[in-house]
């Protein structure tokens, strides 16, 4: 795929309802009656915000899932209790307009329940990964891009194979429901409720103020995705049958506008200091455990992360397009910040000190005294 690099970035930063206007794109349809609405999963991070938008918007959700997580959710809401590994009596006799399986790690898992509801739902809408894609040596790739080749013998590990299990759960999806069935690829999912801590690192970070570590280049690419946004858009193609593949990321931005743009929610003195990125990993600074979100370009600085993920140049600045013209809107990284940092206030109390992200406040300290010392 061939495309201007500041074409794509200029259009991309008009956020979702820019390019929704844009001529020649595709109109929202008529939003449908008030569906019922089966969410396999629903209780982690980005399904409490796809149920209260569903309710929101008019419709009756139904949960299945284990009955483990966040109980306290939504009582008024139908509960399903069972396990995807064949526990699946509770869906027997039911019927849905539309099931949105947001946990759907193992091949075996998605078989089971794709089958199980083949003749109770009338949409299949998987959530899927960027990941699912092959590589992201490419920049600005779209939807088209190649996803992890099949392997049969490939266990149902998603520690290990990730993104490739995923490929696999969607070639499942697209096998028993070839006309009537989505696949959404997120990106990376920021905002309240993020359970990773992501984004939380930064925003807390820079409202403490003082000197910050900023890894790499200013003009690294960065894209992110505010759940909420994610959840309305979800509801919005069950309301309106959106069928097929989708890159479900955030507009293209840089780490400067993006470090500067939580910097605005704040009213504490920041100053963000670049620190080479050869020079972080070769002083043992680890992206995303220390690091939250930072993914050098450079894709041999180490093991693979969870799931056997590797970087690569296309990681930040994948073309999502295709999802905007359909109906994805983005907030500003000013709203997600503010709700992220409203957010940890609220359960700050509950974060236990070894799940906190990032380094700690010594270590940032030594590594920019590390770095300074180089600069003369």
């Amino acid at each position: 795929m061939t495309i201007d690099r500041r074409r794509f970035l200029g259009s991309a930063l008009l956020g979702g309802s820019a390019l929704m206007a844009a001529p020649g794109m595709v109109a929202k349809a008529a939003r449908r009656r008030s569906m019922r609405i089966l969410i396999l999963g629903g209780t982690g991070f980005i399904g409490p915000h796809m149920v209260q938008t569903a309710i929101d918007r008019g419709h009756t959700v139904t949960l299945f899932n284990r009955g483990r997580t966040n109980t306290h959710l939504f009582p008024g809401v139908e509960k399903l209790v069972g396990d995807r590994n064949g526990q699946l009596e509770a869906l027997e006799g039911r019927s849905w307009d539309v099931v949105i399986d947001n946990s759907g790690y193992y091949k075996s898992h998605v078989r089971m329940s794709a089958e199980a509801l083949r003749d109770s739902v009338d949409h299949y809408l998987f959530t899927s990964t960027i990941d699912a894609y092959r590589d992201f040596n490419t920049p600005f790739f779209d939807d088209s891009y190649p996803l992890h080749p099949a392997d049969p013998d490939r266990p149902d590990d998603p520690r290990r194979f990730y993104g490739q299990l995923k490929a696999d759960c969607e070639r499942i999806v697209r096998e028993i429901y070839p006309n009537n069935s989505t696949q959404v690829r997120p990106g990376w999912i920021v905002g309240p409720g993020d359970n990773n801590h992501l984004m939380t690192y930064w925003v807390v970070r820079i409202n403490r103020g003082g000197e910050v570590l900023a890894p790499g280049s200013p003009d690294d690419y960065m894209q992110l995705t505010d759940a909420r946004d994610l959840a309305e858009w979800y509801i919005h193609i069950a309301e309106n049958q959106v069928f097929g593949q989708f890159s479900a990321v955030g507009p293209v931005m840089t780490w400067a506008e993006w470090l500067y743009g939580m910097r605005a929610v704040t009213p504490a003195d920041v100053k963000f200091t670049w620190v080479d990125a050869d020079f972080l990993l070769e002083h043992d600074a680890k992206p995303w455990t220390d690091i939250p979100i930072w993914w050098p370009t450079r894709n041999n600085w180490g093991p693979p992360s969870y799931g056997g993920i590797v970087g690569g140049e296309g990681a930040f600045s994948i073309d999502g397009s295709k999802a905007r013209a359909h109906g994805l809107n983005h907030r500003t990284v000013a709203d997600t910040a503010k709700s992220t940092l409203d957010w940890y206030w609220q359960t700050f109390d509950a974060w236990p000190e070894d799940r906190r992200p990032g380094f700690s406040a010594a270590r940032e300290r030594e590594l920019l005294e590390a770095w300074h010392a180089t600069q003369g």
